[in-house]
C-alpha cells in the first residue's frame, strides 16, 4: 500500500542553499532521551498488555509444564531441540578455530599485516582515494544543493505501512522533480503546514528558519527544520508538557485519556494553520472536537477553544484581520471566529454535509469558500453574518463532483481560477469569475483517488498544480500548456508560449528523471478542451 494523504508548497528562497546533516552532541542526545522517554514506556506497557494475554490464554490452553519432555513423531523429544538451538548461538563446533576477516584472512596478534595495501612511489595512496562511486563531502554538498529558483514540495506519505514525510525539490526550468530527503514519522500524516519561526535548537539565534509542522493520527504536533538532513527527532512537539526536560510520568497513561483539555489534544489532528501576520502563532484542530493556538516562540499551547460540537477538520486564517480563524467540522457548520473573544457568539454556517475544507478568497477577504463531503463548493459573503444556521444562504452553490471534494486550492495569482479533487479521481479546474463558475477542463491524472491539488505559490509558477492520491505518487501539471485554460484565462495572467503540448512533471521510478508530456507519465491526454465547458 502507497499513498499520499497531504502536501504543501514552499515558496522559493526560504530553503537553505546548502542544508545540513544531522550532528548529534552530548545535548541532542540528552533531548533524543526525554523525547524518546515517552515511546519507551508506551512499548512497556504493550508488552505488559501482550503477557497478561499470553498468560490468559495459557491458563485456559493445554501448554505443557517446565521439563516435561514430549516425544516427536522422529523419536526426538522437544526439550533435546530446544537445547540444540540454544546451543547453536555459541558455535561451539568452532570454538577452538582461529577467527578469520571478511576477506578470509585469519586474524593474527598483529593483524593482517600481509593484507595491507601498498604503493609505489608517485603512486596514490589507496587509503587516501575514494572507492568508486563515493562521494566526497563536497560532492555530497553540490548533491543537496537547492537553487534560489526551486520549490520545495512536500508530500505526507504512508508506504508499506511506514509513514514519512518526502521533501521533494521541483525545477521548474528543467522540468525536473525529485526527493531531496525524507522524515520519519510516528503514524500516518493527515495535514502538513510550512511556518518560518524557528524552534528548538539554536532557535534564540535565527530570526528566520525553514519549517514545518505535521499532524497525524497521534495528537502530537511534530514540528522539524527542513534545512536538516538525517534527522532522528523533530525540532520540539507539540502536545502533552514537558518540564525541566524530563518527561512527566503522568505521560505513561497517556493512552488512557480520552477527555479534551486546555493544554494538549487527545486525539488525532486533522488540520494546521500557520498566522502569517503573527507568524508565532500556529492553529490546529483536531477529532477531539477543540480548536488550540501554539505560541511557537514558548512550544506550548496559549489557548484552547471548543467552538465546535464535532471533529474539527478544516482551518484558514483571513488574510486580513488576522485574528479571525475560519473552522470547519463535521458538525457540517462553518465558524469565524475572532479568537481575542473566544466568548463572544461568532457567525456560524451551515453546508448541510460535514465539511472538507474552508478558505478565504485571496482576491476577496469578505468571501470564503466551503467544500462538502457531498460534492459541492459554497461561497458566502462574511458580511452577511447568518442571524441562525438555518438561513445560512451562500451566494453560490457548485456541484463540483458526485463524492467528496477531497482537496481545493485557488489559485493565489489568477482571481477566479479554481481547482478541485475527489474520491472520483478527477481533478477539476474552474473558473468562477463574477460569480458565474464553470467548469475549465476535467482530468483522471491515474493517481487514484485524489487527496492533495494545490496551486504552487509564486508568481512565476502560480499555473503548476501539484496533485497526489492514493497511489503513492505525486505530479505537478502546468495548466498553462492546456488549451482550454489559456482561452479561459487569457489577458488575466502571462502566460508561456504555447508549446502544443500539455505538460506533466513527476518522480520517476529510479528518482533519476523526470518527464515530461502527458502520454509520458501515465496520465492520457486527450483531445483539448476535454470535458470542457468553455465555449471556444
Amino acid at each position: 500500500m502507497s499513498m499520499i494523504t497531504t502536501a504543501t508548497w514552499v515558496r522559493r528562497g526560504v530553503a537553505a542553499p546548502f542544508p545540513k546533516k544531522y550532528e548529534i552532541d552530548e545535548a541532542e542526545i540528552e533531548r533524543i532521551s526525554n523525547l524518546a522517554k515517552l515511546q519507551l514506556e508506551d512499548a512497556k506497557e504493550n508488552l505488559e498488555a501482550a503477557k497478561k494475554a499470553r498468560d490468559t490464554n495459557s491458563d485456559s490452553g493445554t501448554d505443557r509444564e517446565p521439563g516435561v519432555t514430549i516425544n516427536q513423531p522422529n523419536g526426538t523429544s522437544s526439550t533435546s531441540i530446544d537445547n540444540d538451538d540454544e546451543l547453536k548461538e555459541y558455535n561451539l563446533d568452532d570454538y577452538d578455530d582461529d577467527p578469520v576477516d571478511e576477506d578470509g584472512e585469519a586474524v593474527t596478534r598483529f593483524g593482517n599485516v600481509q593484507s595491507l595495501a601498498y604503493h609505489a612511489p608517485n603512486e596514490e595512496d589507496p587509503y587516501l582515494v575514494l572507492p568508486e562511486g563515493e562521494m566526497s563531502d563536497e560532492e555530497e554538498r553540490e548533491e543537496l544543493q537547492i537553487l534560489a529558483t526551486d520549490n520545495l514540495l512536500l508530500a505526507g506519505k504512508v508506504e508499506d505501512e511506514v509513514a514519512h514525510l518526502e521533501v521533494y525539490v521541483y525545477e521548474d526550468e528543467a522540468d525536473n522533480l525529485y526527493v531531496h530527503h525524507d522524515i520519519m514519522l510516528p503514524a500516518i500524516p493527515l495535514c502538513t503546514e510550512w511556518f518560518d519561526v524557528p524552534v528548538g535548537k539554536h532557535s534564540s539565534s535565527q530570526s528566520n528558519g525553514n519549517y514545518v509542522a505535521i499532524g497525524t493520527m497521534e495528537p502530537d504536533i511534530e514540528l522539524w527544520d527542513l534545512d536538516v538532513v538525517d534527522s532522528m527527532y523533530p525540532n520540539a512537539i507539540l502536545g502533552e508538557p514537558q518540564e525541566g526536560g524530563e518527561v512527566e510520568k503522568k505521560k505513561k497513561k497517556r493512552k488512557k485519556k480520552t477527555k479534551a483539555n486546555d493544554a494538549f489534544h487527545v486525539d488525532a489532528v486533522l488540520a494546521l494553520a500557520a498566522n502569517r501576520q503573527h507568524r508565532n502563532l500556529l492553529a490546529s484542530a483536531s477529532a477531539d472536537e477543540t480548536v488550540k493556538l501554539w505560541d511557537l516562540n514558548t512550544v506550548k499551547c496559549a489557548k484552547s477553544y471548543s467552538i465546535h460540537e464535532g471533529k474539527v477538520c478544516a482551518l484558514d486564517w483571513h488574510p486580513v484581520e488576522s485574528t479571525v480563524l475560519l473552522s470547519g467540522s463535521y458538525d457540517q457548520t462553518v465558524v469565524a471566529q475572532d479568537m481575542r473573544a473566544p466568548d463572544a457568539k461568532a457567525p456560524r454556517w451551515s453546508a448541510g454535509s460535514d465539511i472538507e475544507a474552508v478558505r478565504w478568497d485571496p482576491h476577496s477577504s469578505n468571501h470564503f469558500f466551503t467544500t462538502t463531503d457531498a460534492g459541492t463548493v459554497l461561497y458566502h459573503d462574511a458580511r452577511a453574518g447568518p442571524t441562525s444556521e438555518a438561513v445560512s444562504k451562500p451566494v453560490w452553490t457548485l456541484q463540483a463532483h458526485d463524492t467528496a471534494v477531497s482537496s481545493f486550492d485557488i489559485n493565489p495569482a489568477i482571481p477566479g481560477f479554481l481547482a478541485t479533487g475527489s474520491d472520483d479521481k478527477t481533478v477539476k479546474l474552474w473558473n468562477v469569475e463574477n460569480n458565474r463558475p464553470s467548469m475549465v477542463v476535467s482530468r483522471n491524472l491515474d493517481l487514484g483517488r485524489v487527496f492533495s491539488a494545490r496551486f504552487a505559490p509564486d508568481t512565476e509558477v502560480s499555473f503548476r498544480l501539484a496533485v497526489a492520491g492514493s497511489r503513492g505518487s505525486m505530479q505537478v501539471w502546468d495548466t498553462s500548456t492546456n488549451g482550454a485554460v489559456r482561452r479561459a484565462f487569457a489577458g488575466k495572467a502571462t502566460l508561456p508560449d504555447d508549446r502544443g503540448k500539455e505538460k506533466f512533471v513527476r518522480v520517476t521510478e529510479n528518482n533519476d528523471d523526470s518527464e515530461s508530456g502527458a502520454e509520458d507519465n501515465g496520465a492520457p491526454m486527450p483531445p483539448d478542451g476535454w470535458e470542457s465547458m468553455d465555449e471556444d
